[in-house]
């Protein structure tokens, strides 16, 4: 390490911390001072993207399809920090080593949440039974695929109907798997979805031979001794509140997600449901920052892969130029901009390995969702149906500008409405944006 490099470690191994990690890399070896970075990544698996798990459930991609690019810096895997010294700038590893830093980027993601669920462990135990499975590390991924093995009509129940027990269902389906899909909201997906669209998606999670139970509450899960000699407990079987119950062999917790605050709780940072970081993405201690699906900015965690890239790229501009530094050109220049927050767009891609592989030869299923899809009064809204292509467009207009809007089946239109969206651009001709067939 140079005398004008500084140290920069990264708790984090996913999107947003190899990204930050890349630029700061990539600006050091452009002859620039740049950073001496490390990364601390806890899982020992290679740097994978995450947003591609369902696509390995499903069998589409081998585990190894989804790492992310090398990213140039000193990467530790396998290694979870502990402790966080913020009077001597350092992290305590668990394997007993430390890592020095001028500067701390928080990139710990989140967790799965694990309902309160009656029986899910037992009274001294934090275990979950055997069948029972989270969806959100490729470890799970692995045990999940594992469990379902490559016999057909494994008795599966997922429990949660957000973005991530669709693509789990809609996987699991494609594997054979006899599954039911529990919600517990009105409908599938209800953050992203307004009515028709998500009854749209109901029909082709059905078509798939996908038993769907909506406003419905799981109580507990039921278990026997497992039937090996180990001396734990397999799952076999779901009750719900009504007192119905479901044989199951698999149950799969898509619940939702918790930012992982714990380093920075300990450390005694600011943290409301996650970690509070300002505009320059620094929390209550300048010399730590914090990015992606830990961090909060603005009041809000999203929980997203655009914004946490978003975010690392704000990020490293904030480090590489700093107050009064060059621009990459060499000219004077101010600081960089700091991050105004994301305007997030979901897109959801559910396809199948091939034609007719999935009950009733089902094909790909596409969604996009952004902005503000519920109107307020005087909300203008605009919608486009076609029952025989089982296509969707619906645009809220709010004055003369879109605010939000949702896209089933077709998508190429997606592209111009998002970028209006996005820039806010005065809408001229709404008819063309929800036509127009070059913007994906």
């Amino acid at each position: 390490m140079t005398s004008n490099q500084q140290r920069v470690v990264v708790i984090g191994g996913g999107l947003a911390g190899l990204r930050v990690a890349a630029r700061l890399t990539a600006d050091a070896g452009a002859g620039a001072g740049g950073a001496d970075v490390t990364v601390l990544a806890e899982e020992p698996h290679a740097p994978y993207n995450r947003v591609l798990l369902a696509e390995v459930l499903a069998g589409r991609y081998a585990p190894e399809v989804t790492a992310l690019p090398d990213a140039g810096p000193v990467l530790r895997r396998g290694v979870r920090a502990v402790r966080v010294d913020r009077a001597d700038r350092t992290v305590h590893c668990d394997d007993g080593s430390t890592e020095q830093y001028d500067t701390l980027v928080l990139a710990t993601g989140s967790n799965a949440v694990l309902p309160p669920l009656r029986g899910l462990f037992a009274p001294d135990g934090r275990e979950l039974p055997d069948g029972v499975h989270a969806f959100r590390t490729m470890d799970d991924c692995l045990a999940l695929s594992a469990a379902v093995g490559v016999r057909s009509g494994v008795r599966t129940v997922v429990i949660g109907g957000g973005l991530l027990g669709v693509s789990a269902a809609r996987a699991l389906a494609e594997r054979g798997a006899q599954v039911v899909l529990a919600q517990q909201g009105e409908r599938l997906m209800e953050r992203q979805l307004d009515a028709d669209a998500s009854a749209l998606l109901h029909d082709h999670l059905s078509s798939l031979g996908i038993e769907i139970h909506t406003q419905c509450r799981v109580r507990g899960v039921t278990t026997a001794p497992s039937a090996d000699a180990s001396g734990g407990r397999r799952v076999v079987g779901v009750e719900f509140a009504d007192g119905y119950r479901l044989d199951a062999d698999v149950v799969v917790l898509a619940c939702g997600v918790r930012p992982r605050t714990g380093l920075a709780l300990a450390a005694g940072l600011r943290v409301g449901t996650g970690i509070l970081v300002d505009d320059r993405l620094r929390t209550s201690d300048p010399h730590i920052h914090a990015i992606g699906d830990c961090a909060e900015h603005a009041g809000r965690v999203y929980g997203l892969a655009g914004p946490a890239l978003e975010q690392a790229d704000a990020l490293a501009a904030q480090l590489i130029r700093g107050p009064g530094a060059a621009d990459p050109a060499g000219t004077s220049g101010a600081a960089a901009p700091g991050y105004t927050g994301t305007r997030a767009l979901t897109r959801l891609t559910l396809t199948s390995a091939a034609a007719g592989t999935t009950p009733g030869g089902a094909g790909p299923f596409d969604l996009a969702a952004f902005g503000e899809t519920t109107p307020l009064p005087g909300d203008d809204v605009v919608r486009l149906a076609d029952a025989t292509r089982r296509t969707y467009r619906k645009v809220v207009v709010r004055g003369d500008r879109l605010v939000g809007g949702v896209l089933l089946g077709e998508l190429s239109s997606v592209g111009a409405l998002a970028r209006s969206w996005e820039e806010a651009e005065t809408l001229t001709d709404l008819f063309h944006l929800l036509t127009d067939d070059g913007g994906s």
